[in-house]
Order: structure tokens, then sequence, then C-alpha cells
């Protein structure tokens, strides 16, 4: 028989599946994969139930519902200032990951040149390369994470039609500054860019970190599309609601790839997200402040066992070092901690393409304290056994 595609026979299974059906197998505690183990606030799960039973179950507009495109366009002008037409410049997607896919079709040809900052979320390469795009990779360095600017101008040419920038960034938890965000931009005025902006933990920043926008910019509002999450922003990940704001002329060709992708959303979800993004200020600091409160309580249990972690300002997730502790690579670190403590987390080097660094690990920080404090408790036994 004639072969299939190439480049998805190619292509392994995610890193997620493989090491959540590892701590299946072996009942571990799953700090791998990025999702809460409660449910997000009690009146938007209700919401959706409540709206499943009204009668509104069939298609929804293409680009969603109108609840939640006038509710995007309101948390943009609350949260960042931005002025956005609900009708023309919001597109509601089947969560994050399809608005991304939507985003890089609606400006990609074949032969385009795509700028990645690596470690990269692990869907962003294969994307790019389905469309006949070239990815252009720049590496960021532990422990710090900083931009290097030089290697960034240096990875933009001619042929360069966008940068994908993730902020805060998976699975370094950093958040690039104003400073970074200004380099950035200019490289994309210089170069005539546009910019895919995956901003799904906006509303996860910790301590005195505020997230901004690079559409906030100056000459940023045309050549920005920026991606939300309803699963990260309400701890809701299985509903798979995803937005993206756009200046109109960008909108409406994400829309076409949209159409060709999943077409829409389940209406009860998005009315019930549409809720959720008019919740009060309360709601979004509460959220940060309890996740920030779980970082630090996983990271000073991880630093006491010898692994010490880096800095991470957003997310749901803190990178470990654990040389000192172990002597194989990550892979082999997160498979035996996998199989032998009982805790699962993703190896690092999953996140780049080649050559990648072997000693740190991803902990996801997103589950109830006792989990934390059981998977810290599992690693010290785990360790204090390997140390015999």
């Amino acid at each position: 028989m004639k072969p299939v595609n190439s480049l998805l026979a190619a292509t392994g299974t995610t890193i997620f599946t493989v090491m959540s059906a590892l701590a299946q197998k072996h009942g571990a505690i799953n700090l791998g994969q990025g999702f809460p183990d409660t449910d997000g606030p009690a009146d938007v799960v209700e919401a959706a139930a409540r709206f499943l039973l009204d009668g509104r179950n069939q298609y929804p507009p293409m680009t969603g519902t109108p609840e939640l495109r006038a509710a995007v366009a309101a948390a943009n002008r609350r949260f960042y200032g931005l002025e956005i037409d609900p009708d023309s410049e919001v597109v509601v997607t089947s969560g994050a990951t399809e608005a991304i896919t939507a985003c890089l079709m609606a400006v990609l040809d074949p032969g385009d040149e795509v700028v990645l900052i690596e470690p990269l979320y692990d869907t962003y390469l294969p994307v790019v390369r389905m469309l006949g795009a070239v990815p252009r990779l720049v590496r960021l360095s532990p422990p710090d994470w900083d931009l290097p600017r030089a290697a960034l101008a240096a990875a933009f040419g001619p042929r360069t039609k966008a940068i994908l920038l993730n902020s805060p960034m998976n699975p370094t938890g950093k958040l690039f500054s104003r400073d970074e965000l200004g380099f950035i931009a200019g490289l994309l005025e210089a170069h005539d860019a546009y910019a895919v902006c995956d901003e799904v933990y906006e509303h996860l920043v910790f301590g005195n970190g505020r997230h901004v926008p690079l559409m906030c910019l100056p000459g940023m509002r045309d050549r920005c599309m920026r991606i939300g999450s309803a699963g990260k922003t309400f701890s809701l990940t299985g509903w798979k609601i995803g937005y993206v704001t756009a200046a109109a002329p960008l909108a409406g060709v994400v829309a076409k790839a949209h159409q060709n992708l999943t077409f829409t959303s389940a209406p009860n979800l998005q009315r019930a997200v549409a809720l959720g993004l008019a919740k009060d200020d309360a709601y979004f600091a509460g959220l940060a402040g309890a996740l920030e409160a779980k970082r630090d309580r996983l990271a000073a249990g991880l630093d006491a066992l010898g692994l010490p972690t880096l800095r991470s300002d957003g997310s749901y997730f803190v990178t470990a070092d654990f040389s000192a502790r172990f002597a194989g690579d990550d892979v082999a670190f997160c498979r035996t901690i996998t199989e032998q403590a009982g805790v699962t987390a993703i190896p690092v080097s999953a996140f780049y393409e080649s050559d990648p660094p072997r000693h740190y690990a991803r902990f996801a920080f997103c589950k109830q304290d006792h989990v934390l404090d059981e998977a810290l408790a599992r690693l010290a036994a785990f360790l204090g056994r390997a140390a015999d």
C-alpha cells in the first residue's frame, strides 16, 4: 500500500500521553500533565449544566456564541485596555491547541519561516511543518531563561512570516518582560511579520509580575493573534474552549481555518465561559494566589530533597534539576520515579528539537495540597532508598 503522511507517521505520541499512561499503570501521582485535580468554579459548572437544558443545542455561530465573543472583548478591555469588536475580532475555538493551529494556518504559506523559542510546547513544530513552513529555533538557557537577543535577531530574515510566542511560558514559567516584548515588536515591524501569541496562562502570574500581551505594544495591534484558554483560566481543561483575539482582517482568515478544523464548539460550554469571564477581580487574584502558594509548597519540598527548582513566574509548572540525586538522563529519571516512587513528571528534553539539556524535569503543581505533600513524601522515600 502507498505510504501514509510521512510527517505524521514519524511523529511520536505526545510525551504527556505517554507519561500519563505510565502513571496510571503504576498508580503514580501525576504531576506530569498540566491539569488540576479539582473542578473549576461551581457557578460556571452549574451554568453549563443549566444551559444544556434550555434548548440551544444546535450549531452556534461558527466564530462563537454572541455571549462569549462579547465576554472576550470585554475581558480584553478590562484587563489590558484593548478595544475589540466582538463581531469581527474574536474567534472561539475548540481549545487553545486548535487556536494555535488555526492562527498558523491563517498566515503561513509553504516555504515561509516561523521563529520558535525553545523549550517549546510539543505541538508547535509538527503543525508548522505540516503547513510546509520552516521553523527557525531560538533557545533560552536555564536557569534564568533570558531572551538571547542577538540569536533572536539572527533568526529573522526576508522569509520570516511569524513568531510563535508563549508567555507565560510552558515549561519554564517564564514571563516575558515589557522590555523583551519591545525587542520582539521591533523585529516584527522591521521584518513585516506576524505574532501568534499563546497566552493561555495569562491569569496565572505570580508575585508582582504582570502579564503584558504583545498586542498592547505600539504597532502590534494589527500583527498579533492573541490566544486565551478557558481551560486554564477556570481549571476546566476538558471543556476545550479557546479564543483568538485579532484585528478583523486576521480574525477573518483565522475563522476560515477554524471552519475547516472543528467549525464550532459546544454552545452551553461557551455561554458558561462567558459567565466566568465576567467574574469579579477577586476570582482572578484568588486563582493566581492559590496557585502561587502551591508553587511555593512544591518548590520548597523539591529544594529540600536536593532537587533545586528554577524560578517560575507563571503557569502550572516548576522545573527541577535532579542531577545531584540521579545519575541518568531526564527520561530515565521520570520513568524511574514513576515506577519506583509513584510520582510522575515530564522530561524537559521533550520540549526541544535536538541536543536538549538532560538533567531537568517539569512538575505540575496545580493539584490539591495533600496530593503535593504525598508526592513529596514518596519522592523522599525513594531518594532515601536510592542513597542507601
